[in-house]
């Protein structure tokens, strides 16, 4: 098959695969979202939110290892969903040094970071009573490591993180979306039918192109009260005036084609020029633009968090966990909020190189 009888997809794809940023960025971007989607799966606590508190094992570091009791609570409620939304815990967990056998009750030592001697205290279970070894034998004791610490409220940072992937990945895409239905709509309109009409869109595009996003977020957030879906909504509502803009200009060139004179020849309606013919042969700067837009949705979205605007407690996510341990920064326990930052920079890095590699593997002039 000659060069020129190969479609421009196929030489695009070709040419996207020499570039090797983009070929890693692009892994990086589907391996954060497999761990999102199967968060529940993966994740060593895979209670809803990962939200199981250790408060006498908070703030340790990486690789964390400790002795933990555990004690059914109630029976397990089998899910088929459960690796979507995590499950409601059945057990409780509760961190020791030693146990002992005292007039056949079982007692412990509770953990101490500071390693000081705890007097031994009996094992109680839900009800509030002692538990003896016939009950205690229905419970298990194991170590559990922690492979990237505990927060400050003795939650598994591991998990945390990957929970929170679901955050950060979901709300770009609903951005996304909500931006190109919006933008590529108005700047459609805008740029195929002019005058009245494109000064009018224009001048809407303008007026919230001024105002600052976040600003802008933050209003709306406010207006239709904190939730985690109207974060997604406010980001949404204030991206699409690039694509709007990008897509208007790229009308206003492509309806004076050929292309396009014969098809108004043939009768067609303007509806069906705009949608068949005009926006499919201008995807390519969509499609970079709505990786860029992808970054900046999740930059906006930790900054929320990081304002107690965004996902709200106990949901995870990177930015309120970098606002929740940023002062351990100058504790010795930096780690607490570099993790969360580290994956957000990455995540956004990711997109911003493949937006790169988008855009040079569909620029027809260089195919």
């Amino acid at each position: 098959m000659s060069r020129k009888s190969q479609s421009l997809g196929h030489l695009a794809l070709q040419k996207f695969k020499k570039n090797f940023w983009g070929v890693l960025s692009f892994t990086v971007i589907v391996i954060y979202a497999l761990l999102a989607l199967f968060a529940y799966v993966i994740a060593p606590d895979s209670t809803r939110n990962a939200n199981q508190m250790h408060l006498s094992i908070h703030s340790q570091p990486p690789g964390f290892s400790t002795k933990m009791m555990i004690l059914p609570i109630q029976k397990e409620d089998s899910n088929f969903w459960s690796f979507l939304s995590g499950s409601t815990s059945t057990v409780e967990e509760i961190p020791f040094t030693k146990l002992k056998l005292i007039d056949g009750i079982i007692h412990y030592t509770p953990f101490d970071p500071d390693n000081e001697v705890k007097p031994y205290q009996p094992v109680m279970h839900e009800w509030g009573k002692v538990m003896d070894m016939t009950r205690f034998r229905e419970s298990a004791t194991a170590t559990k490591t922690f492979l990237l610490g505990t927060d400050k409220y003795g939650r598994d940072l591991l998990s945390r993180m990957l929970i929170g992937a679901r955050i950060s990945i979901s709300i770009g895409f609903i951005a996304v979306l909500i931006s190109l239905l919006i933008g590529m709509s108005l700047g459609a309109i805008a740029g195929y039918y002019g005058g009245k009409i494109d000064n009018a869109i224009m001048w809407l595009i303008n007026v919230t192109w001024s105002i600052p996003t976040l600003l802008m977020v933050i209003a709306i957030s406010i207006a239709l009260e904190k939730s985690f879906f109207t974060v997604f909504i406010a980001v949404g509502l204030t991206m699409w005036v690039e694509v709007a803009r990008v897509v208007r200009g790229q009308v206003i060139v492509a309806k004076e084609y050929q292309y396009v004179t014969a098809a108004r020849a043939l009768g067609f309606n303007d509806w069906r020029i705009i949608t068949r013919h005009i926006l499919p042969n201008i995807t390519a700067p969509i499609i970079v633009i709505s990786a860029a837009n992808f970054a900046a949705a999740i930059l906006i979205e930790s900054g929320l968090s990081f304002l107690g605007i965004g996902a709200q407690p106990p949901m995870p996510s990177w930015g309120s966990m970098i606002k929740d341990h940023y002062q351990y920064i100058i504790l010795d326990k930096a780690y607490l909020a570099i993790i969360p930052g580290i994956a957000i920079m990455t995540l956004v890095m990711a997109f911003m190189l493949l937006g790169n590699a988008l855009r040079d593997a569909l620029d027809v002039k260089k195919i």
